[in-house]
C-alpha cells in the first residue's frame, strides 16, 4: 500500500499554513518504515487540483489542513475518515480548503480518490503576511502528532524519532521550500 501524507495550506497566512508546517515537522523529526508499505510526505501548499495526478497514485491519503467548524475554539483537533466527516465540519473555511474538498469530491466521482483521512485543526485567524502559527495552533501540534502517529502505527508502520526540532524552528525554511517545487520526501 502506498500512503501519502499531504500537508495543505498557505504559509503566508499564519494558521492557514499549519498543514504544510506539520508535514515538514514530521519529515524532519521522524522516520517511518513498513516491510510492505511506503509513506511519502508532500508539502502540497495550495495546489489542490494540481495535486490530482499525484494523489491518484496512492492507496491511502492523509490530508493535514485547517478545518472550519463554527462555534469551536481555535486549536481544536479533528481526525476523521473523509467519508464520515463530523457534522460540525462545514468546509467553508479558506479558498484552498474549499478547493481541496472539490478536488477530493471530483476524484471520488472519477473513481481516483484513495481512502482518505483528514487531520484538521480549527485556526485562530487567517492573518495575511504572517509566517508562523498562533499559540492556539502551536498548542495543538502535540495532539495532531499523537493522532497521526497512532494512525500510522495502526497501519503497521514503525515510527522512529530521529530529531527533536520544534515546529516553529522550521517556519523560515518553509518559505524557501515554497519558492521551489513541492518537496516529496
Amino acid at each position: 500500500m502506498k500512503v501519502l501524507l499531504l500537508g495543505i495550506g498557505n504559509i503566508l497566512f499564519a494558521d492557514e499554513g499549519v498543514g504544510v508546517h506539520f508535514a515538514n515537522y514530521l519529515a524532519e523529526n521522524y522516520r517511518f518504515t513498513h516491510p510492505q508499505h511506503s509513506l511519502d510526505i508532500l508539502d502540497g501548499g495550495t495546489l489542490a487540483q494540481g495535486l490530482t495526478p499525484i494523489i491518484a497514485k496512492y492507496d491511502h491519503l492523509l490530508v493535514c489542513d485547517t478545518v472550519n467548524a463554527p462555534g469551536v475554539l481555535p486549536g481544536e483537533v479533528y481526525f476523521f475518515d473523509f467519508d464520515a466527516a463530523p457534522a460540525e465540519i462545514d468546509w467553508q473555511g479558506s479558498a484552498h480548503e474549499v478547493e481541496m474538498l472539490q478536488t477530493l469530491t471530483m476524484m471520488e466521482m472519477l473513481g481516483d480518490r484513495p481512502k482518505t483521512f483528514v487531520l484538521g485543526v480549527t485556526p485562530t485567524v487567517l492573518e495575511p503576511m504572517h509566517l508562523g502559527l498562533t499559540e492556539a495552533l502551536l498548542g495543538a501540534i502535540p495532539v495532531m502528532e499523537k493522532a497521526l502517529l497512532n494512525h500510522l502505527t495502526s497501519l503497521g508502520f514503525e515510527v522512529e524519532r530521529i530529531a527533536n526540532k520544534p515546529i516553529d524552528s522550521l517556519f523560515q525554511g518553509a518559505i524557501y521550500r515554497e519558492a521551489g517545487n513541492p518537496c516529496l520526501q
